[in-house]
């Protein structure tokens, strides 16, 4: 019987953002909070790289760590339960094979087999499933941060729209732009200074 891997796919998905992230240079000062201030007046139209954020984002980096952490966990478990049902259909194709076994035993123990590979598959989907509710969720907790700060933010700026960019081949919605309209750096300073402040808050 080949390997069951439901999870790997899952895995492959939570992983997506984390492929780039590690080797990912900031260019934002957020130790201090202080970044390069966007040169866009207000009642500008500006945009941020989203992809740029979710990459350096710190919030992102200790939540896609956290999640990266249960998916091996899971995978390990998936993995372990699969390679034990493997080892007990070979254990019995070999008495088959060998004459060790009557008919009617081989039959029995055949139903047994048969409800544990059931059996497995059912648990492997359930994993796959607890690992896209870990996704989304992970997801929406960003976008909730992203969301709220940057209401925040441009009630200071003022700005008239602020577009997310995203994707390197002709990167919708801004196709082409000023330069001094890309707020991303100053989005991301004030994102990861926002958020050391809240981790410090909660650690008091």
């Amino acid at each position: 019987m080949k390997r069951i891997n439901l999870i790997l796919s899952a895995a492959a998905v939570v992983f997506a953002l984390a492929s780039c992230s590690n080797g990912a240079t900031k260019t934002t000062e957020t130790a201090t909070g202080e970044g390069t201030a966007a040169a866009a007046a207000a009642g500008s139209y500006v945009y941020f790289n989203l992809d740029r954020v979710l990459q350096e984002y710190d919030m992102a980096n200790d939540l896609r760590s956290v999640v990266e952490t249960k998916v091996n966990s899971i995978n390990q478990e998936v993995n372990r339960r699969g390679t034990a049902l493997e080892r007990d259909i070979k254990a019995f194709q070999d008495k088959i094979n060998k004459g060790l076994i009557t008919q009617s035993t081989a039959e029995v123990q055949s139903q047994k087999l048969q409800k544990q590979q059931n059996d497995f598959q059912q648990y492997a989907a359930q994993k796959q499933q607890e690992i896209a509710e870990e996704q989304a969720v992970m997801m929406n907790q960003l976008a909730d941060a992203i969301k709220t700060f940057v209401d925040s933010y441009n009630a200071e700026k003022g700005y008239a729209m602020i577009l997310a960019n995203q994707g390197d081949i002709l990167p919708s919605p801004v196709v082409a732009a000023d330069s001094k309209l890309d707020i991303t750096d100053d989005l991301l300073a004030g994102l990861n200074a926002a958020y050391v402040k809240e981790k410090g808050s909660k650690k008091e």
